[in-house]
């Protein structure tokens, strides 16, 4: 019996990351606001109802799709921003990874630059909340260096909102290059994270900050 449940369980995970395939394929050339049920289940060949076996509604694939492009990379990103040391080398080795990441998954992250600012609400949302998450891990990780003392947890927050932002243009520019343009896009984007974490150096020495 749990021979025959094992069988079941897998199959529905493959139909279900199947469903997240085939969307994702579709919407390389639509919006998710566009995307219909039907389109999905019918490149996957399955009924309307085996979709909702795995997700309620298309809004709730595309919030999927937003965790499994995200999601998996708070752990890679922890682990750089846990190392001691350079702080250049690990702001190097962050856009090296998200480099390699937008080149082994482009359409995963055509569709985060696409829907950050789209039409469905909850994936919207979902993408903020990741961001954000991410966010708070680099002020965590900002707030155990010895440069970060006297800082509030406010501006902390600022400030890893600040690398985030920087790092999700650099995802933008780095499909709208293309491969060839990766070794001009992530030196643009070591100058300028260089150019932040320089002005956080000082942040304190400014007698307005609160202003």
């Amino acid at each position: 019996m749990s021979h025959t449940v094992g069988i079941r369980q897998n199959q529905k995970l493959r139909t279900r990351q199947a469903l997240l395939d085939a969307a994702l394929g579709l919407l390389e050339h639509q919006s998710l606001s566009s995307l219909g049920l039907r389109e999905v289940t019918r490149a996957v060949g399955v009924t309307p109802t085996a979709f909702y076996r795995h997700f309620e509604s298309v809004p709730a694939l595309g919030v999927a799709l937003v965790e499994q492009t995200l999601g998996s990379l708070h752990g890679m990103i922890g682990a750089i921003l846990a190392e001691t040391g350079d702080s250049e080398v690990r702001l190097d080795r962050s856009v090296d990874l998200i480099t390699r990441h937008v080149r082994e998954q482009p359409a995963h992250f055509r569709f985060i630059a696409r829907e950050q600012h789209g039409g469905v609400g909850p994936v919207r949302e979902a993408i903020a909340a990741q961001l954000h998450l991410f966010a708070e891990e680099v002020a965590a990780a900002l707030a155990a260096e010895p440069e970060s003392q006297g800082w509030t947890e406010e501006d902390l927050l600022m400030l890893g909102g600040l690398y985030v932002d920087h790092m999700v243009i650099t995802t933008s520019a780095l499909l709208d290059a293309g491969p060839a343009g990766d070794e001009q896009v992530a030196r643009v984007a070591r100058r300028r994270l260089r150019l932040i974490a320089l002005g956080a150096l000082h942040w304190l020495d400014e007698p307005a900050q609160g202003a």
